[in-house]
């Protein structure tokens, strides 16, 4: 005779379900969460280029006494333009044009590239005071 109380091996569709719910609801907020960690990470790499271009101004300006021109006379040019330097780059970075340098003036800018784009602070900058932009909670 046949067993009719044959135990069964594996897993209802309603428990498959369940997970799939539970990992979607975790998904759900995990996510959104990583993304907005990895662009304040690179925001970071971002400000600190920022921040080190600034003192290879201020260098210049020790050795030449002004911004705009290095010690031969040459029209000063940034040392490198992408942040991070090497890999997959996040930022542009590059002396403003709104506001030109100057003998006595600079500002230098970092600009969101690809996915970065969508960062809320957008185009970040400093300027020879110690100006940083934008000032609401990214630097």
């Amino acid at each position: 005779m046949r067993n009719l109380k044959q135990s069964s091996k594996g897993f209802t569709l309603i428990e498959l379900l369940i997970v799939v719910v539970i990992v979607g609801i975790i998904s759900a907020i995990a996510i959104p969460s990583y993304i907005n960690s990895t662009r304040k990470a690179h925001r970071a790499d971002a400000e600190q280029a920022l921040t080190q271009l600034s003192q290879f101004m201020e260098r210049n300006y020790t050795l030449a006494g002004r911004y705009d021109k290095d010690s031969t006379g040459t029209n000063i040019a940034l040392p490198y333009t992408t942040s991070p330097q090497q890999g997959t780059s996040f930022y542009t970075l590059s002396l403003s044009t709104t506001t030109p340098v100057t003998q006595t003036t600079y500002v230098v800018v970092a600009t969101p590239l690809g996915a970065q784009a969508k960062d809320t602070c957008g185009t970040l900058t400093l300027s020879n005071t110690g100006v940083k932009t934008p000032t609401t909670g990214c630097w």
